[in-house]
């Protein structure tokens, strides 16, 4: 196949998602960064089809190949991204969209090809295959059904469901793997200094938007169908709320309990989301240092900070957890660690982890992982705890991490985690006292250890 012409124009939702979709094949960029700078001038409802068909594009990216295989001459290794990202979109859109008109899935799609000047022979290969495909969907096998084949089609590369079937076991897998491929629901954490659960979902529900209590945590709204952005989602300005999954609300409240004036320090902040939860849960006369050193996630956490009104409880420092150990800090009774991680238990929320990610990285990410839980360690209290907390599925990050980390500071033991967390969410503790959840949950894939240092004052 042809190789890819001029970038075409982003000027409709289409156009949009190829071109996120290209670069992200030609350089496994995350997708939320290419696709916030792809939206930025397209109407809001524009970014939701253009996040509609990116997202769902690569949850469904080998059931999408198997389909176009089917009426396609050419091998789908020998076309040009372009090519195939173009028909991905238009099959997305005929088997899973039932609410977009056959001949705009096809004809709009198809006129993307043209915008970015490509032959007339190619155009027309698109044209028919789409057609095709459009007749043909009554008779095409579901997801589902070539799932329960002789050889399943998980929509996940081979390495990562061997290595789940061997820690879950099949049906576990397979449970991971569906909850990856569908649309998450869109899950609030209230802020407990500005509203309360039920005044938040009573204001959403006056909007015409219908929210739920969570499962596990007390703090939890979920949202069960919100086409718009979160920005526009009655209390966003007020800082009612935190896009936050149930799963991270819990890993933070095995921070506590903490005595008044405590000092806590947030060793990866991120974006703030547990940062602002810990500033939540502080006792009176508490405060909060919040580390992150990446330039666009620091401005993100002090809009967040500032929106949910926490900024004065919170001291936000752009910087790398040893860097700022080398200033000298005075010890902190509670540190938290969200390490940096593959990632692998929120696939469902960031589809394209799974494709971005190898067997090595993990060795990569374990080795980080033991650096930032050392540098921590420097700067704990006597006493204190140190919870580590990663969104990943794969015990090298995770229990392996502990177990060394346990061996090289004998001083640390670790605190089980059950009695921290409300009544619903205490199954989810396993027997060496470790929090982990999984998507077989609904929930995302999260583990946390709570660590004690024994030593005293």
């Amino acid at each position: 196949m042809p190789t890819s012409s001029p970038t075409a124009p982003l000027s409709t939702p289409r156009a949009a998602a190829v071109e996120v979709l290209c670069l992200w094949a030609t350089t496994h960029t995350s997708i939320d960064l290419l696709f916030h700078s792809a939206v930025a001038a397209l109407a809001d409802i524009d970014r939701g089809l253009v996040k509609t068909l990116v997202y769902g594009v690569l949850r469904q990216k080998e059931y999408l190949d198997a389909i176009i295989r089917r009426f396609s001459k050419h091998p789908l290794t020998k076309m040009k991204p372009r090519t195939l990202m173009t028909l991905r979109i238009g099959v997305y859109q005929l088997l899973f969209l039932s609410r977009i008109p056959e001949s705009a899935a096809v004809n709009a799609t198809v006129n993307t090809l043209k915008a970015a000047g490509q032959p007339a022979w190619l155009i027309g290969f698109a044209n028919g295959l789409l057609r095709t495909v459009a007749r043909s969907r009554t008779t095409l096998p579901t997801p589902e059904q070539l799932a329960e084949g002789d050889r399943p089609l998980l929509n996940h590369p081979a390495w990562l469901i061997e290595r789940w079937r061997a820690q879950f076991g099949p049906d576990t897998t397979k449970a991971i793997c569906r909850c990856n491929n569908s649309e998450p629901s869109l899950t609030l954490r209230v802020n407990c200094r500005r509203t309360s659960r039920s005044v938040l979902q009573a204001l959403l529900e006056k909007s015409g938007i219908t929210a739920a209590n969570g499962f596990y945590s007390p703090s939890a709204l979920i949202v069960k169908t919100f086409p718009g952005g979160v920005a526009s989602l009655p209390g966003f300005a007020e800082g009612y709320f935190q896009v936050q999954d149930e799963a991270a609300q819990l890993a933070s409240l095995l921070i506590g309990p903490l005595p008044a004036g405590s000092k806590v320090l947030d060793g990866c902040a991120g974006l703030g989301g547990k940062t602002s939860h810990l500033a939540e849960l502080l006792p009176a006369d508490g405060v909060i240092v919040a580390v992150e050193p990446e330039t666009r996630r620091f401005g993100l956490l002090r809009d967040n900070l500032k929106r949910l009104g926490h900024h004065e409880l919170v001291t936000p420092v752009r910087s790398d957890l040893q860097s700022y150990a080398a200033t000298g800090p005075q010890p902190f009774d509670a540190i938290l660690i969200d390490a940096p991680c593959s990632g692998t238990g929120v696939i469902r929320r960031q589809p394209d982890i799974r494709w971005n990610r190898q067997p090595e990285d993990l060795a990569q990410y374990q080795q980080t992982q033991l650096q930032i839980l050392a540098t921590a360690a420097t700067l704990l209290q006597p006493g204190g705890t140190l919870v580590y907390a990663t969104c990943s599925l794969e015990p090298e990050e995770n229990q392996t991490v502990i177990h060394r980390f346990l061996e090289r500071h004998p001083q640390f033991a670790v605190s089980k985690a059950t009695g921290l967390l409300p009544e619903p969410a205490r199954r989810l503790v396993d027997g060496a006292g470790f929090f982990r959840t999984s998507p077989a949950d609904d929930l995302d894939g999260f583990f946390a250890a709570r660590l004690v240092d024994q030593r005293t004052l």
